[in-house]
């Protein structure tokens, strides 16, 4: 049921509709029942997963809270994280260590092995509702976040139909209270919830779908290995990855404000980032606040000397990357940013004491794009072998007339882009003309509509952050 099909749109409509007619009680176990038909809608065998977890963790939290004997609290602590990460762990990553295994066997001379690899279905948003399920247990522990005494009430907060695919990752302390008391219906805020579907709508149908044809042509091999090929990739792929993981988060977002609940910001332009840190305060939010929340900082963060906070940071992305995907093109994608981000700090501490972050203006912004844009062929392509092709063209500079009209339609994208996204860096406004008289949002909204239907790319791709 993916969110920009017709489907959905049903869905969401009817369960609307009801929700707003019952009793608070009533709106959370309808709300349940429907996030569960939700997610059986994409695989209903691992419902059952899901529901021992939501379980689990319930009844630990509680112990957990209750109980003085400190002992207790963090084996049941240890137990949790133990089977949260165990599911994530078996299901994510099994094939990707069992064949890096084998491959290390081989390259010392064990070529007779024949490793078994395991026909694992990855489950549905599992990483997503499993970093909530963390740090729900985490804050608790630490005395953070009181527990949920309902289980009603937490295995909600779990699995919210509009957040439980792709997020945005929720944090207890945000979205628990919502859940946990009544919601009143604000028209102002409904309305707010359709603008943002449908920005999300056309961030996804009109820029991520159609680039993400260029994408594949590029990163295909059919436009050749060359300076010219590589840029059409890396351009028109973070176009798609933006447009469709931003018109996403949009999507959830405008979705659960129609249900009175308001997600966190999961994008605030990334694009328009001055350097990387400043991008990752950008770009996947919830992500990029929890692996400093729940990793970064138990790890040490800035705590331990300088060389210990470049280790966190290579080894916070490096993970952060590894989440994303069992495969080396992750690990390396994340290390590259780790690696950035370390020389950045080192920079603003040797030349600025610690006195704050170097601004380059529209300089930093171009350089940091193209950091980012690089970095993206080791997340877009399926190997590291792919990828050092794609790389490996960077010397060639052999012109093909079709190239002119790819990078025609990537600057006219790039160009329409970047004004949206620059209005609202300047307004502070969630979606166009939110702070003006109504008739301007109304406007756009029609627009948008129109766009989508004339723009809208013929053949649809999946969500990007799906497969994760």
């Amino acid at each position: 049921m993916l969110f920009d099909s017709p489907v959905y749109l049903v869905f969401l409509s009817l369960i609307v509709l009801v929700y707003w007619r019952c009793g608070w009680k009533s709106q959370n176990l309808l709300l349940l029942f429907a996030s569960y038909f939700f997610y059986g809608w994409w695989n209903w065998h691992f419902l059952a997963l899901m529901l021992i977890s939501t379980v689990v963790d319930f009844k630990f939290a509680n112990v957990i809270a209750a109980t003085p004997n400190q002992r207790l609290r963090k084996t049941l602590l240890i137990a949790s994280l133990v089977m949260n990460f165990g599911f994530l762990g078996f299901f994510k990553y099994s094939n990707f260590f069992i064949e890096s295994f084998a491959g290390a066997m081989s390259a010392i001379g064990f070529t007779h092995l024949s490793p078994v690899f395991l026909k694992i279905i990855l489950p549905p948003g599992i990483s997503f509702y499993t970093f909530q399920e963390v740090a729900y247990i985490v804050d608790v522990y630490h005395r953070k976040q009181e527990p949920a005494r309902s289980l009603v009430d937490y295995a909600l907060f779990i699995s919210l139909f509009p957040h439980l695919i792709a997020g945005p990752i929720q944090r207890p302390s945000h979205l628990l209270p919502q859940v946990q008391q009544p919601r009143a219906f604000d028209a102002r805020n409904f309305f707010g919830g359709i603008m943002l579907i449908l920005s999300g709508l056309f961030r996804k149908c009109v820029i991520a779908d159609n680039c993400a044809a260029l994408a594949n042509t590029a990163f295909g091999g059919q436009l050749g290995h060359n300076v010219f090929s590589l840029l059409i990739g890396v351009y028109a792929f973070g176009w798609q990855i933006y447009g469709d993981f931003a018109g996403y988060s949009d999507m959830a977002r405008g979705s659960a404000q129609l249900l009175g609940f308001h997600f966190m910001v999961n994008f605030r332009q990334p694009y328009l980032a001055g350097s990387l840190q400043d991008f990752w305060r950008r770009w996947h939010i919830s992500l990029s606040t929890w692996l400093r929340d729940y990793l970064y900082i138990p790890l040490g963060g800035n705590r331990k000397g300088s060389g210990r906070t470049y280790v966190n940071l290579l080894l916070t992305m490096i993970l952060g990357g590894l989440w994303h995907g069992a495969n080396w093109t992750f690990i390396v994608w994340g290390g590259l940013h780790g690696v950035w981000l370390s020389v950045e700090r080192f920079f603003n501490s040797t030349i600025l004491g610690n006195r704050g972050e170097a601004n380059f203006g529209w300089l930093g912004r171009i350089v940091t794009l193209s950091i980012v844009g690089l970095s993206w062929v080791f997340f877009r392509a399926t190997s590291l072998h792919e990828a050092s092709i794609l790389l490996g063209g960077i010397t060639s500079f052999q012109w093909r007339p079709d190239y002119a009209g790819a990078f025609s339609y990537l600057a006219v994208v790039s160009t329409l882009a970047l004004l949206l996204d620059w209005r609202l860096e300047i307004t502070g406004e969630e979606y166009v003309f939110e702070s003006r008289h109504p008739a301007l949002p109304l406007a756009a909204a029609l627009t948008m509509c129109a766009v989508i239907v004339v723009f809208g790319a013929m053949e649809t791709s999946a969500f990007i952050y799906f497969q994760f």
